[in-house]
Formats: C-alpha cells, sequence, structure tokens
C-alpha cells in the first residue's frame, strides 16, 4: 500500500507520475533487501537511532520516525516552528538530539521526542547568501562539520567545508579546494572528516571519495574510478564505509539516476557493489548504518508504471 503523508505548503521536491518513494533496509553483505515502507511524496535520508528501534526519515520538510520492520509509524517528530527542513539531519550521540537543516540556510538541533528547535548557525552577510549543510557530529557530540555554500560576484556556486560547536559560537572553515566539496562526515574514532570532492576532476562533476584530519590537513584521495562517488557513511564499528555511486558525467547529485550502493573497507580497499536501482538525491544523504553495524537503510525512488 503506499501511503500519503500529511500536505505542507513547503513540499519542494515531487515525485513523477507513477512514481513512488521505498525506504528499504539491506544486510550489509548485499542480502535481505527488503522495502519497509512505501509513500507517494519524496521521503529522503534515513537515519538509525542509537537504540536500533527507530529510522528516522524526511519528508514534506517535517521529520519522521518508523520501526525499521515497518511495524509502527511512520510517527511525526514535532519541530515546530522550524518545519521546512532539508534532507540533512544527523543524529547526536546522546541519543536524544537530531540536528537538522533548514531551508532558511540554518542548522538547528531538535529533540527527538519533539520541541522547540534550537538555532545553532551563525547569521552571514547577506551579500553571500550563505548556507549551512550539515553532515557530521563528532563521536564526543561537541562539533558538527557542515558544508557551506554561498555565490561569489559572478554568481558562481561556491561550497566549502566548516566545524561549528554544536553548542553554538565561531564557524572554522578546515577546507577550500576551490571545486565542489559536499557530505563532510567524522570516522568513528573521530580522527577523520570524509567527504566528496571534485579536486581530482579533469571535468566537472567527476566527484571522487577523500578524506582529511578534522582540522583540514592531510587530505587523501581514497577512491579512483569513472563513476562520480558521493556521501561515504563509516559503519559504526569502524570496519566499513557505504557510498552512493552515479554514472559517468552525472553533475552533482541528482535525483532520478540509475545509481549502486558501493561498499569498501575502512582502509578505502575491497570495492564492491551492494546494490543498484533508480535514486540519486536523498537516498543517503545521511549515515544510514544500524548501531551494531550490520545492516544499512536507504530510499529509492522505482517507476511503477
Amino acid at each position: 500500500m503506499t501511503v500519503h503523508l500529511r500536505p505542507n505548503p513547503h513540499r519542494r521536491r515531487t515525485l513523477q507520475p507513477g512514481q513512488v518513494a521505498e525506504l528499504r533496509v539491506i544486510n550489509r553483505d548485499g542480502s535481505g533487501e527488503t522495502a519497509i515502507y512505501e509513500a507517494g511524496e519524496v521521503i529522503e535520508a534515513p537515519n538509525w537511532t542509537l537504540d536500533g528501534k527507530w529510522l528516522v526519515f524526511n519528508g514534506d520538510g517535517r521529520l519522521w520516525k518508523i520501526a525499521p520492520d515497518g511495524s509502527e509509524g511512520p510517527i511525526r517528530i514535532d519541530t515546530a516552528p522550524i518545519e521546512d527542513l532539508n534532507n540533512d539531519h544527523c543524529l547526536a550521540p546522546d541519543s536524544e538530539t537530531v540536528y537538522v537543516s533548514a531551508n532558511d540556510g540554518h542548522i538547528y538541533a531538535a529533540a527527538l521526542n519533539g520541541g522547540k528547535p534550537r538555532k545553532i548557525t551563525n547569521d552571514q552577510d547577506p551579500s553571500r547568501r550563505f548556507r549551512h549543510y550539515l553532515h557530521g557530529v563528532s563521536p564526543d557530540g561537541k562539533t558538527l562539520a557542515y558544508v557551506g555554500l554561498e555565490f561569489d560576484r559572478d554568481d558562481k556556486v561556491i561550497t566549502r567545508i566548516y566545524t561549528i560547536p554544536a553548542a553554538g559560537g565561531p564557524d572554522t572553515m578546515i577546507h577550500d579546494a576551490g571545486c565542489p566539496v559536499d557530505g563532510p562526515e567524522y570516522s568513528p574514532d573521530g580522527e577523520w572528516i570524509w567527504f566528496n570532492s571534485e579536486a581530482a576532476a579533469s571535468k566537472p562533476g567527476h566527484a571522487q571519495v577523500f578524506r582529511m584530519r578534522t582540522d583540514g590537513s592531510k587530505v587523501q584521495q581514497i577512491t579512483f574510478d569513472d563513476r562520480v562517488n558521493w556521501f561515504p557513511h563509516f559503519s559504526p564499528d569502524g570496519s566499513h564505509i557505504f557510498f552512493i555511486s552515479y554514472p559517468l558525467g552525472t553533475l552533482g547529485h541528482p535525483p532520478d539516476k540509475d545509481v549502486k550502493l558501493r561498499m569498501m573497507d575502512a582502509d578505502g580497499g575491497n570495492q564492491r557493489d551492494l546494490t543498484a536501482f533508480f535514486g540519486g538525491q536523498g537516498t543517503i544523504n545521511v549515515n544510514s548504518w544500524s548501531p551494531d553495524s550490520q545492516r544499512l537503510a536507504y530510499v529509492a525512488y522505482p517507476m511503477r508504471k
């Protein structure tokens, strides 16, 4: 049965005629792939709560939670009055807080059981048209990593990687490669930030996976192939990384592409395909490993007609 969430006037992206959004769970060896929930609107970016009881996802600018087997939910997480959320949200290690990126360009902290969010990020010069896109929380919960997006005088988009204290405070730019970057996420040991970048691209759009120290030093390229690789996510036990892989020539991370989820060991070796489907934007914008590092959650967008 296809379920429709409550309409939200802030909705931006919509599905194509005959298309659905499927929230799926798969074992890390590629077995047991199961669709646990099907929606008639766009849902995106599942997180797994640390107790393993819920998947938290974005739908129509709001957060929802559902049992990993689909037996309970979806249940709305109340973040009013901040309800125009994008798909970049991360769970804090305290098991009580979710950090969200809102479409007003700022990052907020909210309670997983609901409540008025607290604004974290700082106001910037309006001429920069600066926006904050959250992607990582340090293992100690003290620092957030985000992509700062702004426009130069020629209206060109500029992206850089920043950190900010989770309690609020000054922004620190840690990486500016002069090219598109996205998805900064901490390794479980807190020593590295992994991200995707076009720093090695010979033509626009050819993003690969990189890592760097948390102060921005020792930048290292991890993947070297013809595909376009985005959003590396570490398993909680630190043993594996999975990421979304687009076809050659893809620009950015658009929706509605024939994509793959790929797996690799923590050192970048033993890269292999996990599954393939129709998806892209919204599929794994955030870390969606189960807390026991055995399963993954993602969203596919198949065409039914």
